[in-house]
């Protein structure tokens, strides 16, 4: 399905916030698993749209997910302490 947004510009797929959460699942893993594709061997104007659809679902992700768990092997502090033997679980950030 293609869109226009007010500037005049073509979007591709359904506007992020219309989807339900199952849907912006299903589509976050499609657009991630064709990313790497996409970089090496797509126009440039296809890599265009793909980091712009990219942003537009993470985007939708993170406003949804605001307080969504944290692996602490991914945060800086957590990446100095990788060799320690360190958990990296998810945890939840405190209130």
């Amino acid at each position: 399905m293609n869109e226009h947004d007010e500037r005049g510009n073509t979007m591709t797929g359904v506007d992020p916030d219309r989807l339900d959460d199952q849907q912006l699942m299903k589509e976050l893993e499609t657009i991630h698993r064709t990313r790497h594709d996409t970089l090496l061997y797509g126009s440039n104007d296809a890599l265009r749209a793909h980091n712009e659809r990219m942003a537009q679902l993470e985007g939708e992700f993170l406003r949804r997910n605001p307080r969504r768990p944290v692996a602490a092997g991914r945060t800086r502090e957590g990446a100095r302490e990788r060799g320690s033997g360190q958990s990296t679980t998810p945890t939840t950030p405190a209130t």
